[in-house]
């Protein structure tokens, strides 16, 4: 039933639209549920905002310096074979370093922000920061094993008096006598201390203050969801940090703390390449220091020994060149020394990604550029994997272009090599050939002049290590931080909760709540209540609108003569529609409705009366021979004979002495329905009721026809043959919209003569009017037969009592 009823609803919606101007003026009707609902929203906003937690952001520019953007030639061939992080990339990952979780961890562990203080509040607990006059502490470790812990400390006179600790469902108390105290407890160790001069006191000093302790991890996390870290645009490395927070305060320190802890990290990774240096110059130092004591004291000794003796001036000069050549063997031995620890260096497994001692004393460029640009890659590679993983398509890209750099590295290293080993023997032949210039020189000479040498060697080679460690201790003291803050952190104003995005809302809900109450309830009103359904559901013309009204009554007569009241000016009306519809010479009227009870009876005997009282010799005929109403509204008996019996037997019957009188004039004639015969149905299809109603149609002006529901039995449409005009009656809030689906069928297949709607049973209390609630398509129309066990209502009923059943 349900289904078909929607079925005619969309059946019906492709003709007649939505009426707005109705559901406007019924909405109107509920001005104060409406107005209610709005007020009672607008309240539950107020107090929903009293419980929410105001967040604001605060805001931070920073420079990433790109140290990497310029690229040197072999750099840039790399580059072109897309072994070279670009600029942009280089920008990427400092990005991401910057919202790293180990990153944001150490700023939560520097700055204790996994412990937090509020005020419990009645509506919410007010978060406090720096403001407790007791700090509470708890190591990083432990809050990390706990996960989640609440400290409530309760004062008196301003002093902490006790301290409890909640874990899990488990409570531990203690009494804190003096500060600092320390309350051990299964889950971990809490230390309580005053606050230092940086926090504000709050005063007076609240009876409780909570405190909250959080995993390390757990807060690292939440602030990480909270920042955002994004290039203010496509064209510069200026990086935008934004936090959310409830403090902004907190929200500045954090800011400042993490662009120091990441400045650090920078200098730290910077620092790795000459840290090693330092330590390689430092070796270096010490053995030279050695081996440069045992010379000084071999030459000492010798000079005890023995004399220096002097030589002529071409020995002088033969030996200052052999000298001169075997100072330069001695440097080309200390380059071909610090090649060969480089090559050494760079082959060792241990040392596969570990940066190469770079500035130690060698004299190639092309070898240390090689070196500096291969250091720079696995210094890259070490940031990478601080926030991600070695299976990392960025890691594994990278892994490759160290691999081609290493290879670079040796090559540089073999060429070199092979350099210093060719310039060695050139050297060797030199100092042969000065060496034969000086033979003659005695032995001593040669023993002293070789002792000196090697001291020189040795005391130049010292000088330019100690050399060599001074400018490393410069660079590592002049290192650069990555970033500089160019906006100090700002807060950017309260973002949640909106106050006038929620109070529209709640506004907007108050009024679509209660609008589409309304709107859903008239779809499941499936009965006609006002005129306007009528309207909507059919294009019949409505000849009147018959109201309740509270008139207590034995008598289903509301029309009197000579009266003015509504009633009687209700039904002048239908009686003058009536009259306008009926063309000259047409008298007969039936009366039919869909089902019972739907004032059918009621409103031909009234009718009936307002033609008489016109004037007008007016015979109603009861029709409904199954179940005679007329009988009741006229308060004639049963067996009273009627009309059934001239349909039975019209050759033997007078029909006009069948008429009685009625005693509320003498203009209207009643014709009961008489005994109630087994055949109704084959009575009225005799041609016995086209006699009568001519033999009634000469001597009465009109003839009123009270006939049976139509959607019940198919009496009334063998009936309607006879009639000029038919008027359906429907009861308001009775009669189911669905059910005009069978007038209407029943007008397209002209089955009714000229078919009118007659509107019974308003209410007026209820001012309904303009509403369209929806309708479906007809379904049963109850049962109809013999005896009370079948019955349908009169409708003709108008008492309080009649109005309330």
């Amino acid at each position: 039933m349900a289904e078909d009823l929607n079925n005619y609803l969309l059946e019906d919606e492709e003709t007649s639209g939505f009426d707005y101007k109705a559901f406007f003026f019924k909405l109107l009707m509920y001005w104060p549920w409406i107005v209610g609902c709005v007020l009672v929203a607008l309240i539950g906003a107020f107090f929903y905002l009293k419980t929410l937690t105001p967040l604001y952001t605060v805001s931070s520019s920073v420079l990433i310096k790109d140290d990497k953007g310029k690229t040197s030639g072999s750099e840039a061939s790399l580059a072109d074979l897309g072994f070279v992080t670009s600029s942009t990339q280089n920008f990427d990952n400092e990005l991401e370093i910057l919202r790293s979780r180990t990153l944001l961890k150490k700023v939560v562990t520097n700055l204790n922000l996994y412990i937090s203080y509020n005020l419990p509040g009645q509506f919410r607990d007010e978060e406090i920061y720096k403001q407790s006059p007791i700090k509470v502490w708890v190591t990083p470790e432990e809050a990390e094993s706990m996960g989640y812990a609440k400290v409530e400390m309760h004062f008196q006179n301003g002093k902490l008096h006790t301290a409890t600790v909640l874990h899990k469902g488990e409570e531990w108390k203690k009494d804190i006598d003096s500060l600092p105290a320390v309350f051990s407890t299964p889950v971990g160790v809490f230390t309580f201390s005053a606050a230092d001069s940086t926090w504000k006191q709050l005063e007076p000093v609240p009876e409780v203050i909570q405190a909250t302790v959080l995993s390390p991890n757990a807060a690292a996390a939440s602030f990480r969801g909270r920042l955002s870290v994004a290039a203010s645009n496509k064209s510069t490395t200026i990086a935008q940090l934004t936090v959310t927070d409830s403090e902004v305060a907190r929200g500045t320190d954090f800011l400042n703390k993490l662009v120091d802890l990441y400045n650090e990290e920078g200098n730290n990774d910077k620092n790795e390449v000459a840290a090693k240096t330092a330590e390689f110059i430092n070796e270096r130092i010490h053995l030279i220091n050695q081996e440069l004591g045992t010379t000084e004291s071999q030459l000492a000794s010798f000079k005890q020994r023995a004399g220096v003796v002097d030589v002529t001036a071409d020995a002088t000069q033969a030996a200052g060149e052999q000298a001169s050549y075997e100072r330069a063997y001695a440097e080309n031995e200390v380059q071909i020394s610090l090649v060969e620890h480089l090559k050494n260096h760079i082959q060792s497994e241990a040392n596969q990604y570990e940066v190469i001692p770079a500035n130690i004393g060698l004299n190639n460029s092309d070898l240390n550029s090689v070196v500096q640009n291969y250091n720079e890659m696995l210094i890259e590679r070490k940031r990478l994997l601080r926030t991600s993983h070695e299976d990392n398509p960025a890691v594994q890209s990278l892994n490759a272009s160290i691999e081609v750099m290493r290879k670079s590295v040796m090559g540089a290293i073999q060429t070199a090599e092979k350099g210093l080993l060719i310039n060695r023997q050139a050297l060797e032949a030199q100092t042969r050939k000065f060496a034969g210039k000086v033979s003659d020189a005695p032995v001593q000479e040669k023993e002293y002049l070789s002792m000196s040498r090697q001291q020189e060697i040795q005391a130049n080679l010292y000088l330019m290590l100690l050399q060599k460690r001074e400018e490393n201790n410069i660079t590592l003291a002049s290192t650069a931080n990555n970033a500089r803050v160019i906006d100090e952190p700002l807060a950017g104003g309260q973002i949640f909760p909106t106050p006038s995005q929620t109070y529209m809302m709640a506004l907007i809900l108050g009024l679509i709540l209660p609008v589409g109450v309304i709107f859903v309830w008239g779809l499941l009103q499936f009965k006609i209540q006002t005129r306007t359904d009528v309207e909507k559901i059919t294009n019949l013309p409505i000849v009147g609108d018959i109201p309740l009204t509270n008139e207590a009554s034995n008598s289903a007569i509301v029309v009197r003569e000579n009266r003015n009241e509504l009633m009687e000016e209700v039904f002048r009306a239908v009686r003058t529609n009536i009259q306008y519809m009926l063309s000259e010479g047409q008298k007969v009227i039936l009366f039919t409705s869909t089902t019972s009870g739907e004032g059918k009876s009621f409103n031909a005997g009234n009718l009936a009366c307002s033609f008489a009282f016109m004037g007008k010799k007016v015979v109603i005929v009861g029709l409904d021979i199954r179940k005679p109403g007329l009988n009741k509204v006229f308060h004639i008996s049963h067996r009273e004979a009627g009309i059934s019996q001239y349909l039975a037997d019209p050759e033997h019957t007078d029909l006009r002495s069948l008429c009685q009188v009625s005693p509320i004039s003498e203009n209207l004639y009643i014709l009961p329905g008489g005994t109630i015969p087994p055949n109704p149905t084959e009575l009225v299809a005799r041609k016995s009721l086209d006699m009568a109603i001519d033999i009634l149609k000469q001597h009465f002006d009109y003839v009123i026809l009270d006939t049976a529901p139509i959607g019940m039995v198919t009496d009334t449409q063998l009936v309607a043959r006879v009639a000029d005009l038919s008027v359906y009656v429907c009861r308001s809030n009775y009669t189911a919209k669905s059910e005009f689906k069978l007038i209407n069928e029943l007008k397209q297949e002209n089955k009714l003569p000229h078919p009118c709607i007659l509107l019974n049973g308003i209410d007026m209390s209820k001012r309904t009017t303009g509403s369209y609630y929806g309708y479906g398509k007809y379904g049963k129309y109850g049962r109809y037969g013999y005896g009370k066990k079948y019955g349908y209502g009169y409708g003709y009923g108008y008492g309080k009592e009649n109005v309330k059943k």
